[in-house]
């Protein structure tokens, strides 16, 4: 059964008793039945507020784990990444394509904008981050996971080059490279997911790890965060 089938299961037995009361105050309506059915709406309309506000805090739990939170980390603590750092939950989900063996790694190009600079710097989400079974190590998954880091980085410092060598600082050209720098850096990180399917076919792994790996030392000059751009040039 589908996510989406179990919460209207859940909703329809909920409100089942509602529904049941209704429908005989609205077939014999009469002074007292209209007092109830007062009483039903209101107890109606508090029940969907309080839903309301049950699904927004799990909602709002499933996209960042505020109960357990661990700040972004930047690309400098890579190697420090396990997956005791994937605080983030799944409240549905239970396998990628009936294998329990999966994670998500959720990952930025994060950007500030000053006068004549720009700070662009990857980060790495660890409360929005899920690994299913912590209990099941897989040093070839952990690997994947951080291999989209590693993407998440190589796009950023494809930016602080190309920002690097403009004539003149302009915020929204700036503004522009990153965020074209952004959808072709989620079109790369979907195509990686494809090409290896979440790390299954480790030749095309290997190929994608010799990729990044390669390109990011050939972009080692701007592994700094901060793009100064100089007027005088």
């Amino acid at each position: 059964m589908s996510d989406s089938a179990i919460i209207v299961l859940v909703l329809l037995i909920y409100f089942s008793p509602v529904f049941y009361q209704l429908y005989f105050l609205l077939k014999e309506r009469n002074v007292q039945n209209k007092i109830l059915l007062k009483k039903l709406l209101r107890f109606t309309k508090y029940s969907v507020l309080v839903l309301l506000f049950i699904t927004m805090f799990f909602g709002a739990l499933s996209h960042t784990n505020f109960l357990n939170y661990e700040e972004p980390l930047t690309f400098d603590k890579y190697n420090q990444i396990t997956f005791k750092n994937f605080r983030g939950l799944e409240f549905f989900k239970k396998s990628l394509y009936g294998n329990e063996r999966f994670a998500y790694v959720v990952t930025s190009i994060d950007v500030d904008i000053d006068e004549n600079s720009a700070t662009i710097q990857s980060l790495f989400h660890p409360s929005r981050s899920f690994v299913y079974k912590r209990n099941i190590y897989s040093e070839e998954l952990l690997t994947h996971e951080k291999y989209h880091f590693k993407i998440t980085e190589l796009f950023a410092r494809k930016a602080k080059a190309e920002i690097s060598s403009l004539s003149a600082f302009e915020k929204a050209r700036v503004e522009e490279i990153v965020q074209r720098i952004r959808l072709e850096e989620r079109a790369f990180q979907k195509k990686y997911d494809y090409d290896t399917f979440h790390s299954y076919v480790l030749r095309e792994q290997k190929i994608y790890e010799k990729e990044v790996d390669s390109l990011l030392t050939s972009l080692t000059k701007y592994e700094s965060p901060k793009i100064v751009i100089d007027v005088k040039n």
